[in-house]
């Protein structure tokens, strides 16, 4: 669904991200981890068309999309949630969900999905915990009817149980079959429970790689501890 091949992107002539390379298949969910200032955010920005890459590829279902600004990557099927549980403060819960989409059955879809949500549908969105605003962030994205869906950090700063709330809508869209998940995350137990495959990106470059599950946990920390 989502191909970076050799991408090197940056800011000005500095380049963060160095002849990378990443696939996220059709269906499934890929954990993208590191520490900070790995690149992982810079990626997920070039992935989404926010950074144009200095030298590369980006394909999206086999399409070349490395030119095409963001609004043009998201007709054609990316979601993307950016870290910072993102959300209109002084607008309601349901009035930052209207601005996606205002029919009452695709509110009703992704409000079953975080059924939290419906309690507090009149509520200004900036009174909300952080947990609730990052499931707010992710319901308003899946409005967009993504087949690829981009979460950067979704747990940071977030309750126990509502990471256990998210863990389960990402295994939920996987296994329909339809939607792809890159998922950014440091809680490197979460990402990998969550996912089917994993990238360790380390100064900007892939220094690990392989299937996912409980067993990759010390080979992650291991990439991660060099």
């Amino acid at each position: 669904m989502l191909e970076l091949r050799n991408v090197t992107a940056g800011y000005s002539r500095a380049p963060v991200l160095h002849d990378v390379s990443i696939t996220v298949p059709t269906g499934r969910a890929v954990a993208m981890t590191g520490h900070n200032g790995a690149g992982k955010t810079t990626l997920l920005r070039a992935a989404v068309g926010l950074l144009p890459p200095q030298r590369g590829q980006i394909l999206l279902d086999g399409e070349d999309v490395t030119r095409l600004p963001p609004n043009k990557r998201v007709r054609r099927g990316i979601g993307y949630v950016p870290q910072g549980q993102l959300c209109f403060g002084q607008m309601t819960t349901l009035e930052n969900l209207q601005l996606v989409d205002t029919s009452q059955s695709a509110i009703d879809a992704v409000l079953d999905m975080f059924p939290a949500l419906r309690d507090l549908l009149t509520r200004p969105a900036g009174l909300l915990s952080g947990g609730q605003r990052q499931q707010l962030s992710i319901a308003r994205t899946l409005l967009t009817k993504p087949r690829m869906l981009i979460l950067d950090e979704p747990t940071e700063g977030i309750q126990p149980n509502v990471v256990t709330e998210i863990e389960r809508v990402i295994s939920e869209l996987t296994q329909r079959g339809d939607m792809s998940v890159l998922l950014v995350e440091q809680h490197v137990g979460f990402a990998l429970r969550t996912t089917d495959r994993y990238y360790v990106l380390e100064s900007g470059r892939v220094a690990a790689s392989g299937d996912g599950g409980d067993g990759a946990i010390d080979t992650v920390r291991d990439a991660m501890a060099v």
